[in-house]
């Protein structure tokens, strides 16, 4: 019998890693696999807001009009130190003039010689603090609503909601109208606070203007509350305060910004028209709709007495309208339009 020899047995090749493939193959140098090469493309990681702001970016109407509406806002906070005369200075040598580059009354003057440039600058800064404290006062109270009806649900959010239709009931000039009236339209103290008669107006429209905004997030929560993550929240002992603020509320934010900006635009607007009955803001304070309401009586005559604060009005409602339109596209996801 004779002995076989033992064949040697080759080894079995060993596959090179990665990373040393790609260092001994020139072609494949620059492929960036999540290392740090020099002659590599490094990958940024983008969150949420990043995509938001380049869907923002791409809306070029609402890019346009965020520039204008920032431009009026820096005009009305400066008002003092851009308007070329004050709001009620009087220039007797040109008692209505028409809009001219004489003396720089750009908006011509009234009956009383004063600039109509300068008092249209100090009503806009009435106007948008106004408009922004009621955006800002109707949306808290809203929110909180709205997220305490969808968390909890059942009798609670039955007689949330219950109260939100009352107040959508109510006939909205009507309930300005008495509210102004009761109040008055002088500055009055509460409890040794002094409060300004814009800030009456303001509250006003908030009592009003909180409820869609309540509707919206309601309607949110409710879906919300059904998610895995608020159910692991709960399983991890969070509490209800802690799962609304940290957990809910964010999912909530681009709805609630884009219902904040209609407020902006809807308040200016009822405020004019507050102001153009005369249950709005008063004198000494200045106001769009108190401008317009002054000078509606000339007609024709004086037309530059309601036509630039008219304008003023509109370009600022439809600014905001526009901005709102880009958040919108912006914050939700499902909007994949190029917009132009």
């Amino acid at each position: 019998m004779t002995e076989r020899s033992a064949e040697p047995v080759a080894p079995e090749p060993v596959q090179p890693a990665a990373g040393a493939a790609l260092a001994a193959d020139p072609a494949l140098a620059d492929v960036d696999l999540g290392l740090s090469y020099d002659s590599g493309v490094e990958l940024k990681a983008r969150s949420q807001w990043a995509y938001a702001r380049m869907r923002f970016f791409r809306h070029r109407l609402a890019v346009g009009s965020l520039i204008v509406l920032i431009l009026i806002c820096l005009v009305a906070v400066f008002a003092p130190q851009l308007a070329p005369y004050g709001f009620d200075e009087l220039d007797l040598d040109n008692i209505t003039a028409s809009p001219t580059l004489e003396g720089w009354h750009l908006f011509g003057t009234d009956q009383l010689g004063r600039d109509y440039l300068s008092r249209v600058i100090f009503g806009v800064r009435t106007s948008l603090w106004v408009a922004v404290f009621v955006a800002l006062l109707s949306t808290a109270i809203g929110t909180a609503i709205g997220a305490i009806a969808g968390y909890y649900g059942g009798q609670v959010d039955n007689l949330l909601m219950r109260f939100t239709d009352l107040i959508l009931t109510l006939p909205g000039l009507a309930v300005l109208l008495t509210a102004a009236v009761f109040f008055g339209a002088n500055d009055s103290e509460v409890f040794g606070i002094m409060i300004p008669q814009p800030m009456k107006i303001g509250l006003i429209l908030a009592f009003l203007f909180w409820t869609a905004v309540a509707r919206i997030v309601r309607g949110l929560f409710l879906s919300l509350r059904e998610k895995e993550f608020v159910e692991a929240a709960k399983a991890a002992g969070a509490g209800d305060m802690r799962i609304i603020v940290r957990h809910m509320l964010p999912n909530c934010v681009g709805p609630i910004v884009v219902n904040t900006t209609l407020v902006v635009a809807a308040a200016i607007l009822v405020e004019a028209a507050l102001s153009f009955l005369g249950f709005g803001i008063q004198p000494p304070n200045a106001a769009l709709g108190k401008l317009i309401a002054d000078g509606q009586g000339e007609g024709f005559n004086l037309w530059w007495l309601v036509t630039f604060p008219g304008l003023v009005i509109v370009v600022i409602a439809l600014c905001i309208n526009f901005v709102g339109d880009g958040l919108r596209d912006a914050l939700d996801p499902t909007q994949r339009r190029t917009r132009t």
